[in-house]
C-alpha cells in the first residue's frame, strides 16, 4: 500500500488542499507515534467531511480499501480457522455447532440453534423474557403493543388473520419428563405447564427460519441499527479465552477484545511468542499483560516480556492495547502498518463480483456494479416480536417502506440484487433464492416471474435505485442507510457496514 511519504512527495500524488490536511502539523503527532501511517487512519481523526468526500473519491480510496483487505488477508490466512471453546457439561441430546458467523452455538440433536429472547427496553415498554420466565407462547397476537412506534397499542396487525402464535415461529426446546439440571443448564416451567429448557436462566427455542444445521438466521448479536425490536440472539459456550478477554460477533470476523471492550492487535515484528515491541514503540502500544500466576491454555501461550513480566499470546503471537483507540472494538490500530484486529475465526467471504468499497459512512459491501449492498430489517409491533424481514413472513412491512405498499414500486426503488444461474456462494452465510417479486415471497425456479437473487443470511440483499432521482447515483454514496421507521431499525434498509467510520457511538456501535 502507497505509504503517506509517499503522497506527501509525489509531484502529483495530493492536491494542495489533501496536502495541507494529510501532510501539516496535525499528522506530526502520528508521524512521531508510527514513522508511516496508512491513509486509511487519517480519515476519521479530522478530515472535515467536504474533505474527507474529496479524499473518498480520488486517489485515497483505493488505499483504504486495500488496508482493509490487507489486514484482514494477514490476520486470516487460514479462514478455515473456528473458534476453541470451553467444554462444559451438557444435557443429553444437545450439541456444539461451529457457524460462520456466531462462532460456536448450541443446538439441539438435529442441528437446529438455540436462541434466547433476553428482556430490552423499547420507546414505549419493555419486550423479551426475563431469567427463568419464558413468556413465548402458542397464542397469535392481533393487535399492537405499541411498545415500538409512536402508534397507539391496540391497531389491528397486518395480515392480523394469518399471523402466527410465537411458538409457531420460535418452537420451544422442551425438556422431558425427568430431566435433570446439570451445569449452567436447567429446566423451567411454561405458562402452559410444560418443562423448557433454559441456560444460564434464559429460557431456550429454535427458529423455523434455520433450515441446516450451522445456520443462525433466526436472531443474531451482531446487527443493531436505529431504534431495533426485542430480538433473539443465539446461545452458545464461552469462549476459551483468558478472563480478561472476550469475543464480539462483527461482519469481519469474531472480534477478540477486552472484558471491557477494547480493542487487542498482534504486531507482524514479533516473533513466535516473542515480543520485539519495545522502547518506542511502546509509546503507541501496551502489552496485554497476564498475571503472575497464569499458565499457558488452549490457543493462549504466555511471552516472558522481563522477569516475572508476563504478557498474553493468541496463536503464538503477542497482543496489545492501542493506546490512541477512541472507542470500544475500534479497527483503527489496523491502519497502522503490521499491526492487526485479533479474530478467532472471519466471517466467509461474499460471493464473487461483490467487494469492498470506500463510501460517506466507512468501508461497505458493494455488488458488481459497485452499488451499496443493503439488508432489510423487521420486527413486528406486538408483544412477542416476531420478525418480518426473511421471506415466509408478511411482505406488506417492506412494501409499505419502499413502496408506498406498491410491489412493483419497491422492486424499482430498492431492487434484489440478481444472482446468475447456477452461481454459488461457497459458504452458508451468502446464497441465492427465488422470490416472486409481487408477492416478496419465496418461489421456485418454475415460478412464472420468479427472480433468481442473492441473499445474506437467508435474506434478499438490495440496491438503492431511488426513487425521482434521488439514489445511489456514485459508488461513495449509502444513501438509503437508515432508510425507513426508527432510522430503519424497526422497519427499514441499512448497508452492510464492513467498517463504520463511527464505529462507536455512546458505547453502541453505530453499524449494528
Amino acid at each position: 500500500m502507497q505509504t503517506l511519504s509517499a503522497l506527501c512527495t509525489a509531484p502529483s500524488g495530493l492536491e494542495p488542499v489533501l496536502r495541507r490536511v494529510c501532510c501539516g502539523s496535525l499528522n506530526d503527532h502520528y508521524r512521531r507515534m508510527y514513522g508511516e501511517i496508512s491513509e486509511r487512519r487519517l480519515v476519521p481523526t479530522f478530515l472535515d467531511a467536504e474533505t474527507y468526500m474529496h479524499l473518498l473519491r480520488n486517489v485515497l480510496s483505493a488505499a483504504i480499501v486495500a488496508s482493509a483487505m490487507a489486514s484482514m488477508n494477514a490476520h486470516a490466512a487460514n479462514q478455515a480457522t473456528k473458534e476453541d471453546y470451553v467444554r462444559a457439561p451438557m444435557p443429553p441430546g444437545f450439541q456444539v455447532v461451529a457457524t460462520e458467523l456466531e462462532g460456536p452455538v448450541f443446538a439441539d440433536a438435529q442441528g437446529r440453534t438455540l436462541y434466547m429472547w433476553p428482556k430490552r427496553q423499547l420507546r414505549n415498554g419493555d419486550a423479551g423474557e426475563v431469567e427463568g420466565k419464558p413468556t413465548c407462547g402458542d397464542e397469535p397476537y392481533r393487535e399492537n403493543s405499541g411498545f415500538l412506534s409512536p402508534y397507539p397499542k391496540g391497531l389491528e396487525m397486518p395480515d392480523a388473520d394469518k399471523r402466527p402464535g410465537c411458538t409457531a415461529v420460535w418452537p420451544p426446546v422442551l425438556a422431558l419428563a425427568g430431566a435433570k439440571p446439570i451445569g449452567e443448564w436447567t429446566v423451567v416451567d411454561r405458562l402452559d405447564g410444560r418443562k423448557q429448557w433454559a441456560y444460564k436462566g434464559w429460557s431456550l427455542y429454535t427458529s423455523t427460519v434455520d433450515k441446516r444445521p450451522g445456520e443462525t438466521f433466526g436472531g443474531s448479536g451482531m446487527f443493531y441499527h436505529g431504534e431495533p425490536g426485542a430480538n433473539r440472539h443465539p446461545v452458545g459456550p464461552e469462549a476459551n479465552v483468558p478472563g480478561q478477554f472476550d469475543v464480539q460477533t462483527t461482519l469481519p470476523g469474531r472480534l477478540v477484545v477486552l472484558h471491557d471492550g477494547w480493542s487487542v492487535y498482534t504486531y507482524d515484528g514479533d516473533g513466535r511468542n516473542k515480543s520485539n515491541c519495545k522502547d518506542a514503540c511502546l509509546d503507541g502500544w501496551s502489552p496485554v499483560l497476564a498475571a503472575v500466576s497464569a499458565t499457558p491454555f488452549g490457543e493462549w501461550s504466555i511471552v516472558e516480556r522481563a522477569p516475572g513480566v508476563k504478557q498474553w499470546a493468541f496463536r503464538t503471537r503477542p497482543v496489545y492495547r492501542h493506546l490512541t483507540d477512541s472507542k470500544l472494538g475500534s479497527l483503527d490500530g489496523s491502519d497502522v502498518p503490521r499491526w492487526h484486529n485479533v479474530y478467532t475465526q472471519m466471517t466467509p467471504e461474499p460471493p464473487q463480483g461483490f467487494k469492498l468499497k470506500a463510501t460517506t459512512v466507512g468501508l461497505t459491501i458493494g455488488d458488481a456494479n459497485g452499488k451499496s449492498v443493503y439488508r432489510y430489517t423487521c420486527t413486528d409491533d406486538a408483544i412477542d416480536q416476531l420478525e418480518c424481514d426473511y421471506p415466509e413472513a408478511p411482505q406488506v412491512y417492506r412494501f409499505a417502506v419502499c413502496g408506498g405498499g406498491d410491489p412493483d414500486r419497491c422492486q424499482k426503488v430498492f431492487p434484489m440484487i440478481i444472482a446468475p444461474t447456477g452461481a454459488k456462494s461457497g459458504n452458508m452465510v451468502w446464497g441465492t433464492m427465488y422470490i416472486e417479486p409481487k408477492s416478496g415471497k419465496r418461489a421456485s425456479a418454475e415460478t412464472p416471474g420468479a427472480l433468481n437473487v442473492w441473499t445474506f443470511r437467508g435474506r434478499p440483499v438490495y440496491t438503492f435505485a431511488g426513487y425521482k432521482g434521488y439514489g445511489d447515483n456514485r459508488t461513495t454514496d449509502v444513501n438509503a442507510h437508515g432508510w425507513g421507521e426508527v432510522n430503519g431499525g424497526r422497519n427499514g434498509f441499512a448497508a452492510l457496514i464492513y467498517r463504520d467510520i463511527h464505529e462507536y457511538r455512546d458505547g453502541v456501535r453505530a453499524d449494528r
